[in-house]
């Protein structure tokens, strides 16, 4: 299984069913640095091209989880479940996930909260493999990165097999800037977020407004 990541977009707003919808985006066309090569390597990019998750994105049968870390002990949605709904688009792929009242009640729900307080999470990461060359021939391509912009070898995925979409503390993107409001959202707030940038609203009394720069090394 490979792992990919971006800061992406988060928002989380309370239904008066006592749900809360969690709404995220993957950007497409974004490269990612996936290693700086060390001493004597080449850096390592990776970039997505527009609906390289569509296969299982739009297979009715296909079953893609949202889950924090990675982790299938630590569920929130599902698109079996009817709880995870996906719409991918030449820009992005972006989710809309209802966390049940039984998940909010989760001991990993509730880290996740704490976690987000402390600035700790940083994005989604997509869990995906490429599917096999028999299969399809040309799923991703590996080039070597214009000489002018930089020595890293490139791979760009144009088609993957999406399993999962995860909650992470580091995604592969270098620059993350989160922010937490408490309560409602704010009526005056853009609906726009710049590139780059996600916001999350939460619940009355769930916790203080914070403002952070990752940089994934």
């Amino acid at each position: 299984m490979d792992w990919g990541g971006h800061s992406g977009g988060l928002e989380i707003r309370k239904r008066a069913s006592g749900a809360m919808a969690l709404h995220g985006r993957f950007p497409y066309g974004k490269r990612a640095v996936l290693s700086d090569g060390g001493k004597r390597g080449r850096p390592q990019k990776e970039v997505f091209a527009p609906k390289a998750f569509g296969y299982r994105v739009n297979d009715p049968k296909a079953e893609i989880h949202l889950l924090i870390g990675h982790s299938y002990d630590k569920p929130l949605a599902s698109k079996g479940a009817g709880s995870l709904t996906l719409t991918d688009t030449d820009e992005a792929l972006t989710f809309e996930a209802e966390i049940l009242p039984e998940i909010q009640a989760s001991t990993w729900w509730k880290d996740f909260l704490a976690q987000y307080e402390a600035g700790l999470v940083g994005g989604i990461s997509p869990g995906f493999r490429i599917p096999p060359p028999v299969t399809v021939p040309n799923a991703e391509k590996i080039v070597a990165e214009d000489p002018s912009q930089g020595r890293a070898m490139i791979r760009t995925v144009f088609q993957a097999l999406l399993f999962e979409l995860s909650i992470v503390t580091q995604p592969a993107y270098q620059e993350t800037l989160l922010e937490l409001f408490t309560g409602d959202k704010p009526q005056d707030q853009p609906q726009d977020k710049p590139e780059g940038r996600s916001a999350v609203w939460l619940p009355e009394g769930a916790g203080l407004q914070r403002t952070l720069n990752r940089w994934r090394l």
